[in-house]
């Protein structure tokens, strides 16, 4: 337990529609007994408010919380945060780094990504047609994973990949250095990359630079087959050219966690394509036992007033 002060002035809102109030409130109380925790439908007075646990909070949730001290964004991506309207000035924003969510996160990722290496799609359709259809399995090293984006959940994910085996690529906006993977930086190299994917996933944050950054064109680039495998945010491709590609057979297959609009609406056609796994944007999600102990480890650096840890810088959007 977090060794906290007399008292901490001020309470905590939590809002979010998909993740359990009651469980994030155990969590944390069990951390900080002596903070308030209220869920936002509890709240009388916004300038009671210091701190905020929030995903996705509606327009002008912030608007009356004139004495916000920190915002904890619930999760890893922080692209519905920054930039709003209703934020207070200098605020600071912290974003969960909790390792179990690297780990869940990487769990996924190997999943998807051995799935399309083993021809497993493949095999899924003829057992539908009940026919014996054998394709002989490919060698790791002979699979190319491109990973685009390389941060804490990224650099994870390709460590990890390229433990089994796997030849692979990474791609960040700025250099990075991971052993064992062959890494590329600046939008002057990616085309390169997507060239050499036999499958691609999507790992970058969403931000006003990366927003549509996999259109058409660049879809286009991918190698005649590959696997697409996207766990970072719906926005980052266009999904209409996606989708156009995975009919036509240039993509051969998708995994995908995110779209972008959520949840993906009933009648769109990727839910009836045989090619294309779908998830409800679950390929990794803050566990409050584990990450509790990080958000009340900032409430009590905002409170002694020092910098709270894992900020976020708006003007880069991560």
């Amino acid at each position: 337990m977090a060794d906290a002060p007399e008292r901490i002035s001020g309470a905590l809102v939590f809002y979010s529609e998909f993740d359990d109030y009651t469980v994030w409130k155990h969590a944390l109380r069990a951390q900080l007994p002596q903070l308030r925790v209220l869920h936002a439908s509890e709240v009388a007075d916004p300038a009671g408010i210091h701190y905020a646990l929030a995903w996705k909070a509606p327009a002008g949730f912030f608007d009356r919380m004139v004495n916000l001290r920190l915002i904890v964004n619930l999760g890893a991506g922080v692209d519905a945060l920054v930039g709003r309207a209703d934020l207070p000035a200098g605020v600071p924003i912290t974003r969960i780094t909790d390792p179990q969510m690297a780990r869940m996160m990487a769990t996924y990722v190997l999943f998807a990504v051995l799935r399309h290496a083993r021809d497993i799609p493949y095999f899924e359709q003829a057992q539908r047609r009940g026919e014996w259809a054998y394709r002989h399995p490919r060698s790791p090293e002979e699979i190319r994973v491109a990973v685009l984006g390389l941060g804490e959940l990224g650099a994870r994910a390709a460590h990890e990949l390229q433990r089994q085996g796997l030849t692979v690529l990474g791609w960040s906006r700025s250099p990075r250095r991971i052993e064992g993977v062959d890494c590329h930086s600046g939008m002057e190299t990616l085309d390169a990359v997507l060239a050499q994917a036999d499958i691609l996933v999507v790992m970058l944050p969403l931000t006003p630079q990366t927003r549509g950054l996999l259109d058409r064109e660049r879809l286009l680039r991918l190698p005649k087959g590959a696997a697409l495998v996207n766990v970072a945010r719906g926005a980052l491709v266009d999904q209409e050219a996606m989708t156009d590609l995975l009919r036509s057979g240039h993509i051969g297959a998708a995994t995908l966690d995110v779209f972008e609009r959520e949840p993906l609406p009933a009648g769109d056609p990727l839910w009836a394509m045989e090619n294309v796994l779908i998830t409800p944007h679950l390929a990794s999600v803050a566990i409050p036992s584990s990450a509790a102990k990080q958000i009340a480890d900032n409430i009590l650096r905002v409170s002694r007033g020092d910098a709270p840890e894992n900020q976020v810088d708006p003007t880069r959007g991560y």
